[in-house]
């Protein structure tokens, strides 16, 4: 099977998760496998929703968006000119450091704690090692060169997200906290029981130190492993509280949907000095715009947050969606020069490039 077939198969078992337009797909499952808890606003005893964004897309509109979208092709090698970055072993005091690994793969060092948020260095991004979404780029940093990881963030379970193995590996050389929204615990410790993973509602926090609490935040997705389990393992954005001038906050995948819960985050946990924000995955956009954020999106949920500066990643590491590896990027730079961003103050950064502040 070509890459390019794979590619479409995987697309249709992944993101078309998300459709649920066809009845079968509703009616897979009665039972959630991940989560057992009471109905909430955004849990109706079963799956996850988002109040204020409800999204069906119909199985034509899957198929044709997914499908028979034209696609750009990537090259089999797109090496970062940042590779082969060495952090150091702790960040100190109040002084930011964020290393990109790849893709949405963070390594954020601050007040003596080395975080990584949904750490992936497998090959693939798939259900399965021998076929799937390749890398384009090797990890910025090389797992052996990483420092000692206190805790992981992990927002959803998409493969490229959630990778059990690196969530194994480091349990294996370093037993982090792995903090992450609820059902994905279960999901982590069915393949591994010494992941020591902890799962979180929304609006929950969760103190790493006496001077570090995440806060887990909403965000406009949704989450599959497979064909039917769509949308029953929640999904989130994560604010970093490291100090009244030292907040980070790392919105996950998300689209920018109606907008309304970037602005709560920013009255809630702001101001911050610092976003993480998605700037890739988001074409054929008829059909991408209501789970993945570009660039214009990222510009609108910067600015709706209150962030002082922002960094952008999901993009440019493994082929999910149809837009060019280098896109992105572009697509970024014209944003901010449109809404008179300077250049250094939203930056789309490589594998192994760093950010300090």
């Amino acid at each position: 099977m070509t890459r390019r077939g794979f590619f479409k198969i995987f697309a249709v078992l992944g993101l078309g998760a998300a459709g649920g337009g066809a009845a079968w797909l509703q009616q897979a499952r009665a039972k959630n496998p991940y989560y057992a808890g009471p109905r909430t606003d955004h849990f109706d005893g079963v799956r996850f929703f988002n109040p204020d964004h409800p999204w069906s897309k119909s199985f034509g509109e899957l198929w044709r968006g997914v499908w028979f979208s034209d696609k750009a092709e990537w090259p089999d090698s797109w090496p970062s000119p940042y590779a082969g970055a060495r952090p150091p072993a702790r960040g100190e005091g109040d002084a930011l450091r964020v290393t990109m690994i790849g893709h949405a793969s963070l390594l954020i060092q601050t007040q003596g704690l080395n975080i990584l948020v949904d750490p992936v260095w497998s090959e693939r991004c798939s259900p399965v090692s021998f076929a799937g979404p390749k890398r384009a780029n090797p990890p910025g940093v090389a797992f052996d060169d990483l420092p000692k990881i206190d805790a992981v963030l992990v927002t959803h379970n998409h493969y490229d997200h959630l990778d059990v193995e690196t969530l194994s590996r480091l349990a294996a050389r370093d037993a982090p906290r792995v903090i992450t929204p609820l059902g994905n615990g279960t999901i982590m410790k069915a393949h591994d029981p010494k992941i020591a993973a902890e799962s979180y509602d929304w609006g929950a926090r969760a103190p790493l130190s006496d001077r570090v609490t995440v806060h887990l935040t909403p965000a406009y997705h949704w989450s599959a492993r497979g064909v039917n389990d769509r949308r029953k393992a929640l999904w989130c954005g994560f604010v970093i509280d490291a100090g009244p001038d030292n907040r980070i906050y790392v919105a996950g995948d998300t689209a920018l949907g109606p907008g309304t819960i970037f602005s709560e985050i920013g009255r809630a946990h702001g101001p911050f000095r610092l976003a993480a924000l998605p700037v890739g995955a988001y074409e054929p956009r008829w059909f991408m715009r209501d789970q993945h954020a570009n660039p214009d999106d990222a510009i609108a949920i910067l600015r709706a947050v209150g962030a002082k500066q922002a960094v952008g990643m999901h993009w440019g590491t493994f082929q999910l969606t149809a837009e060019a590896i280098d896109a992105p990027e572009q697509a970024l730079a014209e944003a901010r020069t449109a809404a008179g961003i300077a250049a250094e103050d939203f930056r789309a950064l490589r594998p192994g490039e760093v950010w300090t502040g």
